[in-house]
């Protein structure tokens, strides 16, 4: 007959007779390098508030480190870094970081492809661009997380700018599109390291910069540099892009994936607003920089050229003819919208 005391006994035995299960075993956390194409300046707003917060909320599952401009490889290589594995994940436009695919060109500052910092999600998101982008970089091993939109390209310059004529000769930092498309005016691209610019202004190596807003002008000391900022641009909005090797994407758990989706919304998020406002309030309250403005009459000519330039690009590809009629579908929509939407 079994007792409480007999089975008590017969418990503790059976219990001491079975080994404990091994404990398990921590998951090491997954660690990736990941390169901004900005400076330390500029990236205190552009990335770093999207990966502490990813860094916070993966925790010990994962921990993104972040490099700047050129810190693992220059701006120009960060594409094959990624593509090797050498470097995990980027933020950048596709121009800049001299991507191998036919969409390369509309990364960056496409000329008048964008008139305000929202048409840039919508072309993605609404019109076709993200299925596009996905295919291109899906067959050179390379996820195409999330586009977004960055600040408009206005020329920040040691002398002022007022007219067509003032632009020739000018030796101006840009991108490489942008660069190809301004020199029918007579601007001399330059390329340089991003942490040289500054010094190249000062030296007189530059002769200005057409690389971002009068947001960044401020931010990254560009303004200290220039005395003219000119408020006509050839770009609403850069469209910029966050991207990974494919094998360390696909690696990942989905819920770390969602994650990181979830942190580059709140960096295009972050964008819209700093850029938006500062944008404004630094043109009626700055005090660095005189605004100089190009006739509307005289400007026209910039935003005929650049309709002739789509189609040029248009001519080189199948997949550039295709972007190209997105963007051409999407501006007359937009204008047909009216205000404001699109103003005249």
């Amino acid at each position: 007959m079994t007792t409480r005391r007999n089975f008590l006994k017969t418990t503790a035995l059976g219990a001491a007779a079975t080994p404990l299960a091994a404990p398990a075993i921590a998951q090491s956390t997954i660690k990736w390098r990941m390169q901004t194409y900005a400076g330390p300046a500029l990236a205190a707003h552009v990335i770093d508030p999207a990966i502490e917060m990813f860094n916070k909320i993966a925790g010990d599952r994962m921990q993104i480190e972040l490099f700047y401009a050129d810190q693992l490889v220059p701006t120009g290589e960060l594409f094959r870094a990624m593509q090797r594995g050498t470097i995990d994940a980027v933020q950048s436009d596709d121009d800049s970081m001299a991507s191998p695919t036919d969409v390369t060109v509309f990364g960056g500052y496409f000329p008048f492809a964008s008139r305000y910092s929202l048409d840039v999600p919508v072309l993605f998101n609404q019109y076709g661009l993200n299925e596009i982008w996905d295919e291109e970089y899906s067959a050179v091993g390379v996820k195409h997380i999330s586009a977004g939109a960055w600040d408009p390209c206005h020329f920040a310059t040691k002398d002022p700018i007022r007219s067509l004529a003032d632009l020739k000769g000018k030796r101006v930092f840009t991108f490489p599109t942008a660069g190809r498309f301004l020199s029918q005016f007579g601007v001399v691209p330059v390329t340089l390291p991003w942490e040289d610019i500054e010094v190249a202004v000062q030296t007189g190596e530059l002769d200005g910069i057409a690389w971002s807003g009068i947001t960044e002008d401020y931010t990254v000391g560009w303004a200290d540099v220039t005395n003219y900022f000119l408020t006509n641009n050839i770009s609403g909005a850069w469209a910029g892009s966050f991207f990974a090797n494919m094998d360390r994407w696909n690696e990942l758990p989905e819920d770390l994936q969602t994650l990181f989706r979830v942190c580059c919304d709140q960096s295009h998020y972050y964008r819209q607003w700093w850029y938006w406002g500062g944008e404004a309030s630094l043109r009626v309250d700055g005090t660095k920089m005189e605004l100089t403005t190009i006739p509307d009459a005289e400007w026209a000519q910039v935003e005929e050229a650049a309709i002739k330039f789509w189609d040029e690009i248009a001519a080189e590809s199948p997949t550039k003819a295709k972007v190209v009629e997105i963007i051409k579908k999407y501006n007359a929509d937009m204008q047909k919208a009216g205000r404001p939407y699109r103003y005249g």
